[in-house]
């Protein structure tokens, strides 16, 4: 039986340590704000979304690159518009400089 970390053992990919850019990093800091501020998980969120919780997850740290759709899926779960989620993301991304 092999252990785990053992060579030809299937080891689980690399976590992305970085946001992929600030503008990344303020969409999702932008989401989980407004996330919170609607009062939900990452769980919860994910489930009126219907996008998976670690996808959830990688945009609110910033390593994901979502879609428009994404986008659109997640402004109608947290019952705003995108523009909204986009422009405070603008905002917050201006406020770190």
């Amino acid at each position: 039986m092999r252990e785990f970390g053992s060579v030809g053992a299937a080891m689980p990919p690399r976590r992305r340590a970085k946001p992929r850019s600030p503008e990344h990093a303020a969409l999702g800091a932008a989401i989980q704000r407004l996330r919170n501020e609607a009062g939900l998980s990452q769980e919860a969120l994910a489930d009126i979304s219907g996008i998976h919780l670690t996808h959830i997850g990688g945009l609110e740290r910033g390593v994901r690159n979502p879609s428009y759709a994404t986008l659109v899926r997640l402004a109608v779960a947290l019952e705003i518009r995108v523009g909204r989620l986009t422009l405070l993301a603008d905002e917050i991304r201006e406020e770190a400089g």
